[in-house]
């Protein structure tokens, strides 16, 4: 995907259902998952976005994210387990002295921690990524006005949304004019941290600039008269009762698998 957290124009499933139904099955979906500890049940969740997904058409986009979800996995079950010092030890690192006390070094509970933590931003990320490039801007706005949400966070969450693409873009746009010029930071880690400095500093000063103007368009616009605009007419089809459907079947699935050791 060229651009994050962008609309994506399309015809599939995902994209004709209401945005209220999107909303809240992403807060089902996310919910639980913080929720649950459970590696099975954050692993139905996974398997149930990657088929919305090659239902929706854009698989392509989610396998681009790949490589970031796991170099975050990676990252994380490394420092859990170096971090969390409970169970069984696997990897002894540092011994102790005392024959009575474990080492330090990577144990089970940390590893296990690790990788549930994993689970749960994959699960947090993919869903919130499916919801927002299926979503046009303007169903986003009503489907979080249909919450009764304020209409200043509403419209913050949106700025900062259309934000991050344009930043993307903008800074794609400043390294190719720095490598125009000749610039050449190196390759490896080391070259792609030397390359930071000459793009931070025109990206946040082409961004304050933008915030100005998005000040003074808001302005004309007439936003503080505060005046009451008519909102798209939201419509219900059958896809949106088997997404409901949907939540509930989770739903249950979550309460099997977390009460019935409880019984």
């Amino acid at each position: 995907m060229s651009e994050i957290l962008q609309y994506i124009p399309g015809k599939s499933f995902l994209h004709h259902l209401s945005p209220v139904t999107k909303l809240l099955l992403v807060v089902v979906i996310v919910g639980l998952s913080v929720l649950s500890s459970q590696v099975p049940f954050l692993c139905i969740l996974i398997v149930i976005l990657v088929i919305g997904t090659l239902f929706s058409g854009l698989i392509r986009e989610l396998i681009h994210q790949v490589p970031f979800l796991l170099m975050l996995s990676f990252f994380l079950v490394i420092l859990t387990s170096l971090t969390v010092q409970e169970g069984e030890l696997l990897l002894t690192l540092i011994p102790s002295s005392d024959p009575a006390v474990q080492g330090f070094g990577i144990t089970m509970g940390g590893l296990i921690f690790g990788v549930v933590l994993s689970l749960r931003f994959v699960v947090m990320i993919t869903a919130f990524q499916l919801f927002v490039i299926t979503t046009k801007p303007s169903d986003l706005v009503t489907g979080l006005l249909t919450f009764r949400l304020p209409v200043d966070y509403v419209l913050m969450l949106l700025i900062a949304l259309r934000f991050i693409p344009s930043l993307q873009l903008e800074a794609k746009r400043i390294h190719e004019a720095q490598l125009c010029r000749g610039y050449n930071p190196g390759t490896g880690i080391s070259g792609k941290i030397r390359s930071l400095k000459p793009i931070m500093i025109p990206l946040v000063a082409n961004s304050l600039a933008k915030t100005q103007v998005l000040g003074l368009t808001l302005d004309m616009r007439g936003y503080r008269s505060r005046k009451t605009l008519p909102l798209h007419q939201l419509v219900f089809g059958r896809g949106d009762y088997i997404c409901a459907f949907l939540g509930v079947l989770i739903l249950a699935i979550f309460l099997y698998i977390h009460l019935l050791p409880l019984i």
